[in-house]
Protein backbone atom coordinates (compact mmCIF):
# COMPACT_ATOMS: atom_id res chain seq x y z
CA UNK A 1 0.00 0.00 0.00
CA UNK A 2 1.53 3.34 -0.99
CA UNK A 3 1.79 6.15 1.52
CA UNK A 4 -1.52 7.94 1.81
CA UNK A 5 -1.85 11.66 1.16
CA UNK A 6 -5.24 13.05 2.23
CA UNK A 7 -7.26 14.91 -0.37
CA UNK A 8 -8.92 18.22 0.28
CA UNK A 9 -12.38 17.12 -0.85
CA UNK A 10 -14.31 14.62 1.25
CA UNK A 11 -15.43 11.77 -1.00
CA UNK A 12 -16.14 8.36 0.41
CA UNK A 13 -18.40 5.44 -0.47
CA UNK A 14 -17.49 3.91 2.87
CA UNK A 15 -20.37 2.50 4.89
CA UNK A 16 -20.36 3.86 8.44
CA UNK A 17 -22.20 1.87 11.12
CA UNK A 18 -22.55 2.61 14.81
CA UNK A 19 -23.01 -0.08 17.43
CA UNK A 20 -23.30 -2.47 19.07
CA UNK A 21 -26.64 -1.02 20.27
CA UNK A 22 -28.96 -0.69 17.30
CA UNK A 23 -26.52 -2.29 14.86
CA UNK A 24 -28.35 -4.81 12.70
CA UNK A 25 -26.48 -7.84 11.31
CA UNK A 26 -24.67 -7.09 8.07
CA UNK A 27 -25.06 -9.03 4.86
CA UNK A 28 -22.26 -11.39 3.90
CA UNK A 29 -19.02 -11.74 5.84
CA UNK A 30 -16.45 -9.29 7.16
CA UNK A 31 -12.68 -9.14 7.56
CA UNK A 32 -12.22 -6.86 10.56
CA UNK A 33 -9.24 -4.80 11.71
CA UNK A 34 -9.71 -3.55 15.28
CA UNK A 35 -8.09 -0.50 16.89
CA UNK A 36 -8.34 3.23 17.55
CA UNK A 37 -6.53 4.16 14.30
CA UNK A 38 -5.75 7.69 15.49
CA UNK A 39 -3.53 9.13 12.78
CA UNK A 40 -3.71 6.04 10.53
CA UNK A 41 0.09 5.82 10.75
CA UNK A 42 2.38 3.19 9.20
CA UNK A 43 1.50 0.67 11.91
CA UNK A 44 -2.21 1.08 11.20
CA UNK A 45 -1.53 0.85 7.49
CA UNK A 46 0.16 -2.53 8.08
CA UNK A 47 -3.08 -3.75 9.70
CA UNK A 48 -5.05 -2.50 6.71
CA UNK A 49 -2.73 -4.22 4.24
CA UNK A 50 -3.22 -7.49 6.12
CA UNK A 51 -6.98 -6.93 6.05
CA UNK A 52 -7.06 -6.32 2.30
CA UNK A 53 -4.82 -9.36 1.70
CA UNK A 54 -7.23 -11.54 3.70
CA UNK A 55 -10.15 -10.20 1.66
CA UNK A 56 -8.30 -10.98 -1.57
CA UNK A 57 -7.60 -14.50 -0.34
CA UNK A 58 -11.06 -15.43 0.90
CA UNK A 59 -13.61 -12.68 0.36
CA UNK A 60 -15.54 -10.51 2.77
CA UNK A 61 -15.91 -6.76 3.26
CA UNK A 62 -12.75 -4.96 4.48
CA UNK A 63 -13.92 -3.47 7.77
CA UNK A 64 -12.43 -1.35 10.53
CA UNK A 65 -13.87 -1.55 14.04
CA UNK A 66 -12.92 1.46 16.13
CA UNK A 67 -14.07 3.23 19.28
CA UNK A 68 -15.52 6.69 19.92
CA UNK A 69 -14.75 8.58 22.02
CA UNK A 70 -11.16 7.52 22.65
CA UNK A 71 -11.20 5.19 25.71
CA UNK A 72 -8.84 7.52 27.59
CA UNK A 73 -11.43 10.31 27.25
CA UNK A 74 -13.95 8.16 29.14
CA UNK A 75 -11.92 6.16 31.64
CA UNK A 76 -11.40 7.72 35.08
CA UNK A 77 -7.83 9.03 35.48
CA UNK A 78 -7.06 6.30 38.03
CA UNK A 79 -8.00 3.67 35.44
CA UNK A 80 -6.56 5.30 32.32
CA UNK A 81 -3.27 5.96 34.10
CA UNK A 82 -2.22 8.72 31.68
CA UNK A 83 -3.61 12.12 30.64
CA UNK A 84 -6.12 12.35 27.78
CA UNK A 85 -4.02 12.48 24.61
CA UNK A 86 -4.37 15.14 21.94
CA UNK A 87 -6.12 13.56 18.99
CA UNK A 88 -4.15 13.43 15.78
CA UNK A 89 -7.34 13.52 13.71
CA UNK A 90 -10.94 14.51 13.95
CA UNK A 91 -13.36 11.69 13.15
CA UNK A 92 -14.02 12.97 9.64
CA UNK A 93 -10.30 13.14 8.88
CA UNK A 94 -9.91 9.53 10.02
CA UNK A 95 -12.77 8.48 7.74
CA UNK A 96 -11.14 10.19 4.76
CA UNK A 97 -7.80 8.43 5.21
CA UNK A 98 -9.32 5.00 5.96
CA UNK A 99 -11.42 5.25 2.79
CA UNK A 100 -8.30 6.04 0.76
CA UNK A 101 -6.65 2.96 2.27
CA UNK A 102 -9.37 0.70 0.85
CA UNK A 103 -11.65 0.28 3.87
CA UNK A 104 -15.25 -0.22 2.77
CA UNK A 105 -16.99 -0.39 6.13
CA UNK A 106 -16.28 1.52 9.35
CA UNK A 107 -17.96 0.32 12.53
CA UNK A 108 -17.88 2.80 15.39
CA UNK A 109 -18.45 1.25 18.81
CA UNK A 110 -19.47 3.91 21.32
CA UNK A 111 -17.07 3.62 24.23
CA UNK A 112 -19.12 4.15 27.38
CA UNK A 113 -19.52 2.51 30.77
CA UNK A 114 -21.53 -0.32 29.26
CA UNK A 115 -18.85 -1.18 26.74
CA UNK A 116 -16.11 -0.73 29.33
CA UNK A 117 -17.79 -3.29 31.58
CA UNK A 118 -18.50 -5.77 28.78
CA UNK A 119 -16.49 -8.98 29.00
CA UNK A 120 -14.22 -9.69 26.04
CA UNK A 121 -16.12 -12.90 25.22
CA UNK A 122 -19.46 -11.05 25.18
CA UNK A 123 -18.02 -8.33 22.92
CA UNK A 124 -16.78 -10.97 20.48
CA UNK A 125 -20.15 -12.73 20.37
CA UNK A 126 -22.24 -9.54 20.19
CA UNK A 127 -20.16 -7.58 17.70
CA UNK A 128 -17.87 -9.85 15.71
CA UNK A 129 -20.02 -12.97 15.42
CA UNK A 130 -23.68 -11.96 15.56
CA UNK A 131 -23.55 -8.57 13.86
CA UNK A 132 -20.49 -8.45 11.59
CA UNK A 133 -20.39 -12.15 10.60
CA UNK A 134 -16.63 -11.99 10.91
CA UNK A 135 -14.52 -14.63 9.19
CA UNK A 136 -11.11 -13.11 9.95
CA UNK A 137 -9.84 -10.58 12.54
CA UNK A 138 -6.66 -8.49 12.30
CA UNK A 139 -5.16 -6.85 15.39
CA UNK A 140 -1.85 -5.32 16.35
CA UNK A 141 0.70 -6.72 18.73
CA UNK A 142 -0.30 -5.99 22.31
CA UNK A 143 -3.97 -5.29 21.47
CA UNK A 144 -6.22 -5.46 24.55
CA UNK A 145 -9.99 -5.12 24.88
CA UNK A 146 -12.94 -5.99 27.08
CA UNK A 147 -13.49 -5.46 30.80
CA UNK A 148 -10.22 -4.48 32.51
CA UNK A 149 -8.41 -5.14 29.24
CA UNK A 150 -8.50 -8.88 29.83
CA UNK A 151 -9.18 -9.67 26.17
CA UNK A 152 -6.25 -10.21 23.80
CA UNK A 153 -5.33 -11.93 20.54
CA UNK A 154 -5.27 -15.19 22.50
CA UNK A 155 -8.90 -14.59 23.51
CA UNK A 156 -9.84 -13.92 19.90
CA UNK A 157 -8.11 -17.10 18.74
CA UNK A 158 -9.87 -19.17 21.40
CA UNK A 159 -13.32 -17.72 20.81
CA UNK A 160 -12.84 -17.87 17.06
CA UNK A 161 -12.97 -21.65 17.11
CA UNK A 162 -16.63 -21.57 18.11
CA UNK A 163 -17.36 -18.25 16.40
CA UNK A 164 -16.12 -19.33 13.00
CA UNK A 165 -13.34 -16.79 12.50
CA UNK A 166 -9.57 -16.79 12.45
CA UNK A 167 -7.23 -14.24 14.04
CA UNK A 168 -4.09 -12.60 12.70
CA UNK A 169 -1.68 -10.58 14.84
CA UNK A 170 0.41 -8.02 12.97
CA UNK A 171 3.77 -7.22 14.59
CA UNK A 172 4.80 -3.68 15.50
CA UNK A 173 6.17 -1.62 12.63
CA UNK A 174 9.52 0.16 12.87
CA UNK A 175 10.97 2.94 10.77
CA UNK A 176 14.49 4.32 11.14
CA UNK A 177 14.89 2.15 14.23
CA UNK A 178 11.79 3.59 15.96
CA UNK A 179 8.56 1.75 16.75
CA UNK A 180 5.61 3.44 15.07
CA UNK A 181 2.74 4.48 17.34
CA UNK A 182 0.25 7.30 17.77
CA UNK A 183 2.13 8.31 20.91
CA UNK A 184 5.38 8.63 18.94
CA UNK A 185 3.61 10.81 16.36
CA UNK A 186 2.26 13.07 19.11
CA UNK A 187 5.73 13.37 20.63
CA UNK A 188 7.20 14.33 17.26
CA UNK A 189 4.54 16.98 16.66
CA UNK A 190 4.87 18.38 20.18
CA UNK A 191 8.61 18.79 19.54
CA UNK A 192 8.00 20.42 16.15
CA UNK A 193 9.81 17.53 14.45
CA UNK A 194 7.67 17.32 11.32
CA UNK A 195 10.22 15.18 9.47
CA UNK A 196 9.91 12.51 12.17
CA UNK A 197 6.10 12.78 12.15
CA UNK A 198 6.07 12.38 8.36
CA UNK A 199 8.27 9.32 8.63
CA UNK A 200 5.95 7.70 11.21
CA UNK A 201 2.75 8.56 9.35
CA UNK A 202 4.00 7.75 5.87
CA UNK A 203 2.70 11.16 4.75
CA UNK A 204 2.89 14.76 5.97
CA UNK A 205 0.76 15.59 9.00
CA UNK A 206 -2.34 17.52 7.96
CA UNK A 207 -5.63 18.84 9.31
CA UNK A 208 -8.85 19.69 7.51
CA UNK A 209 -11.59 22.20 8.18
CA UNK A 210 -13.99 24.71 6.76
CA UNK A 211 -12.85 28.28 6.16
CA UNK A 212 -14.71 30.71 8.42
CA UNK A 213 -14.96 34.47 8.43
CA UNK A 214 -12.62 35.93 11.04
CA UNK A 215 -12.04 39.39 12.50
CA UNK A 216 -10.17 40.56 9.35
CA UNK A 217 -7.19 41.69 11.46
CA UNK A 218 -4.69 39.87 9.23
CA UNK A 219 -5.96 41.79 6.23
CA UNK A 220 -5.29 45.12 7.92
CA UNK A 221 -1.74 43.95 8.72
CA UNK A 222 -1.06 42.93 5.12
CA UNK A 223 -1.54 39.22 5.74
CA UNK A 224 -5.11 38.09 4.91
CA UNK A 225 -5.70 34.60 6.25
CA UNK A 226 -7.92 31.56 5.95
CA UNK A 227 -9.37 30.90 9.42
CA UNK A 228 -10.09 27.34 10.55
CA UNK A 229 -11.48 26.41 13.97
CA UNK A 230 -10.14 22.97 14.77
CA UNK A 231 -13.02 21.86 17.05
CA UNK A 232 -10.98 19.62 19.30
CA UNK A 233 -10.06 19.63 22.98
CA UNK A 234 -6.32 19.70 22.42
CA UNK A 235 -4.03 19.96 19.42
CA UNK A 236 -0.76 18.04 19.13
CA UNK A 237 1.03 20.83 17.26
CA UNK A 238 1.39 24.59 17.74
CA UNK A 239 3.48 27.47 16.44
CA UNK A 240 4.34 29.18 13.18
CA UNK A 241 4.70 26.76 10.28
CA UNK A 242 5.35 26.49 6.55
CA UNK A 243 2.35 24.70 5.01
CA UNK A 244 0.62 23.72 1.78
CA UNK A 245 -3.14 24.03 1.22
CA UNK A 246 -5.43 21.85 -0.89
CA UNK A 247 -9.14 22.46 -1.49
CA UNK A 248 -11.38 25.21 -2.83
CA UNK A 249 -9.61 24.94 -6.18
CA UNK A 250 -6.11 24.97 -4.67
CA UNK A 251 -3.65 22.12 -4.97
CA UNK A 252 -0.85 22.09 -2.36
CA UNK A 253 -0.63 25.89 -2.49
CA UNK A 254 2.35 27.35 -0.55
CA UNK A 255 1.50 29.26 2.61
CA UNK A 256 2.56 30.23 6.12
CA UNK A 257 0.36 29.40 9.11
CA UNK A 258 -0.14 30.25 12.76
CA UNK A 259 -1.59 27.47 14.89
CA UNK A 260 -2.41 28.52 18.43
CA UNK A 261 -4.17 31.09 20.58
CA UNK A 262 -2.88 34.37 19.07
CA UNK A 263 -1.54 35.80 22.36
CA UNK A 264 -0.82 39.26 20.92
CA UNK A 265 -4.41 39.98 19.82
CA UNK A 266 -6.69 37.53 21.69
CA UNK A 267 -7.30 36.74 25.34
CA UNK A 268 -9.99 34.03 25.08
CA UNK A 269 -7.48 31.21 24.51
CA UNK A 270 -9.37 29.63 21.60
CA UNK A 271 -7.15 27.54 19.35
CA UNK A 272 -7.27 28.77 15.75
CA UNK A 273 -5.43 27.88 12.57
CA UNK A 274 -4.74 30.94 10.41
CA UNK A 275 -3.20 30.41 6.98
CA UNK A 276 -1.78 33.11 4.70
CA UNK A 277 -1.59 31.97 1.07
CA UNK A 278 1.38 33.30 -0.84
CA UNK A 279 0.72 35.23 -4.06
CA UNK A 280 -3.00 34.47 -4.08
CA UNK A 281 -6.17 36.57 -4.03
CA UNK A 282 -9.73 35.37 -3.73
CA UNK A 283 -12.51 34.26 -1.40
CA UNK A 284 -12.58 30.77 0.10
CA UNK A 285 -15.21 31.32 2.81
CA UNK A 286 -17.13 28.10 3.34
CA UNK A 287 -14.65 25.94 1.43
CA UNK A 288 -13.29 22.82 3.07
CA UNK A 289 -9.50 22.74 2.86
CA UNK A 290 -6.68 20.49 4.01
CA UNK A 291 -3.57 22.11 5.49
CA UNK A 292 -0.40 20.01 5.14
CA UNK A 293 2.36 20.95 7.57
CA UNK A 294 5.79 21.08 5.97
CA UNK A 295 8.12 22.70 8.52
CA UNK A 296 7.90 24.09 12.06
CA UNK A 297 9.51 27.53 12.33
CA UNK A 298 9.02 28.83 15.85
CA UNK A 299 6.76 28.83 18.90
CA UNK A 300 3.99 31.37 19.39
CA UNK A 301 4.93 34.48 21.31
CA UNK A 302 3.30 37.66 22.52
CA UNK A 303 4.47 40.98 21.06
CA UNK A 304 4.19 44.38 22.74
CA UNK A 305 2.72 46.05 19.65
CA UNK A 306 1.17 45.27 16.28
CA UNK A 307 4.12 46.85 14.38
CA UNK A 308 6.47 44.49 16.21
CA UNK A 309 4.19 41.58 15.27
CA UNK A 310 4.25 42.61 11.59
CA UNK A 311 8.06 42.71 11.57
CA UNK A 312 8.10 39.13 12.82
CA UNK A 313 5.39 38.10 10.36
CA UNK A 314 7.52 39.40 7.50
CA UNK A 315 10.44 37.29 8.74
CA UNK A 316 8.17 34.25 9.16
CA UNK A 317 6.88 34.59 5.61
CA UNK A 318 10.39 34.78 4.17
CA UNK A 319 11.48 31.71 6.11
CA UNK A 320 8.36 29.77 5.08
CA UNK A 321 9.03 30.49 1.41
CA UNK A 322 12.57 29.16 1.87
CA UNK A 323 11.31 25.95 3.51
CA UNK A 324 8.73 25.37 0.79
CA UNK A 325 11.25 25.99 -1.99
CA UNK A 326 13.33 23.15 -0.55
CA UNK A 327 10.46 20.72 0.18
Amino acid sequence: MPAVRPKGRYTSAMEILRGPTGLTPVKGTSVVAIGNFDGVHLGHQALLRATLAAVAGGGGVPTVLTFEPHPREVLPPAVAGVPVPARLQRFREKVEVLAQCGVQRLVVARFNDHLRQLAAEDFIRCMLVERLHTRHVVVGSGFRFGHRGLGSAVTLEREGIAGGFTTQTVPLVETAGETVSSTAVREALDAGDLARATRLLGRPYAVSGRVERGKQLGRTLGYPTLNLRLQRRRVPLAGILAVRVTGGGLQRWPAVASLGTRPTVDVDGEVLLEVHLFDWQGDLYGARVTVEFVAWQRAEQRFDSLPALVVQMNADAREARQWLAQA
